[in-house]
């Protein structure tokens, strides 16, 4: 064999194997700038998951923020009761004598107090205190009270659990509550003068 035939023979070997080589390894095209970029920030980021849940937030008020103070509770007032005329006058004047003979009572143990009565009108003078003023209204079926401490009071008859001793019409026992607030006249008078009417009068 030649030399020039052994050197053309060594290339077209050479100019083989790069073929070959060439056919075996795919083209890559040379990555860019951000293609890098996106790659590394990938690969950073796919190993920071969180394993904690995501609590949602409620749309409820806070507990503190929505509770409401306890409404204070009203009294509860008892209706005026359905009297004839007679009934009325009956109970005012049971009521108004009970309570003359409680203060002559006491007007007879101390000069403290002086109690007048005539028509249906009691004058009340007490010490250090001021005149009270009971009366009987007729046309409201009331007993009205004017008071030197807390002013002028207006009281139905109505029919009330543990009063003293009275009926209504249907027999059913009551006290003479003022209506704006539930109290008794007897209460005020109490309170007021300490005096118990509940209390029986000595004979």
């Amino acid at each position: 064999m030649s030399r020039s035939h052994l050197v053309k023979t060594t290339r077209l070997g050479f100019r083989a194997v790069r073929c070959s080589n060439a056919r075996r390894a795919p083209f890559r095209p040379p990555l860019s700038a951000s293609s890098a970029v996106r790659r590394s920030t990938w690969s950073s980021s796919s190993y920071r998951f969180s394993t904690c849940a995501v609590r949602p937030q409620s749309t409820q008020p806070d507990n503190a923020s929505a509770a409401t103070p306890a409404s204070e509770a009203k009294p509860v007032i008892p209706t005026p009761a359905e009297l004839s005329v007679n009934t009325y006058h009956e109970l005012a004047d049971a009521w108004l004598d009970h309570a003359l003979a409680r203060f002559e009572e006491l007007q007879d143990q101390s000069d403290d107090i002086d109690v007048e009565y005539s028509s249906g009108v009691m004058t009340l003078k007490v010490a250090e205190k001021g005149t009270y003023v009971l009366n009987k209204q007729p046309p409201n079926k009331q007993i009205w009270l004017s008071s030197p401490l807390s002013g002028p009071k207006r009281y139905d008859w109505c029919v009330v659990s543990g009063g003293r001793d009275g009926k209504s019409d249907t027999g059913e026992a009551g006290q003479w509550v003022y209506a704006r607030d539930g109290s008794t006249l007897d209460q005020l008078i109490l309170e007021e003068l300490n005096v118990d009417l509940q209390e029986p009068v000595d004979d």
